[in-house]
């Protein structure tokens, strides 16, 4: 399987924050997986809103999530992804390049506790 990504990095204009879950709200757990987490949510620091992106269709793949992970994430321009375990080799390439910073460790908690600990440099820069 061959993801095709152009490596350009994006120029932001807030910060655009992912968090790998298993559900849609702050109250969520979250997800340890990168590619294969049910569902993106997004929290946009400007607007305090949070949106959320279903991620199950990577079930059907056999491989390949990371990378298709990834390029979904390049699409919605973010700056951070916080997760449990960290992305793989190539989708950690990916996101390296289009300047997207990861941070891990928050595989045990809520969206929210996850939020917190960022704030609070508790988790671990991938």
């Amino acid at each position: 399987m061959e993801v095709i990504i152009d490596y350009k990095l994006i120029n932001f204009t807030n910060m655009k924050i992912v968090f790998t879950a298993q559900g849609e709200t702050w109250e969520s757990q979250m997800d340890a997986r990168f590619g294969r987490a049910k569902f993106f949510v997004i929290y946009n620091d400007e607007t305090e809103e949070l949106t959320t992106m279903d991620n199950s269709d990577v079930e059907k793949e056999a491989h390949g999530a990371g990378p298709k992970a990834a390029q979904k994430i390049a699409e919605l321009q973010a700056n951070i992804i916080i997760t449990g375990n960290g992305p793989g080799g190539n989708a950690g390439t990916v996101l390296q390049k289009l300047g997207v910073k990861s941070y891990i460790g928050a595989g045990e908690l809520t969206i929210k506790q996850a939020y917190e600990a960022y704030k609070n440099g508790e988790l671990k820069e991938f």
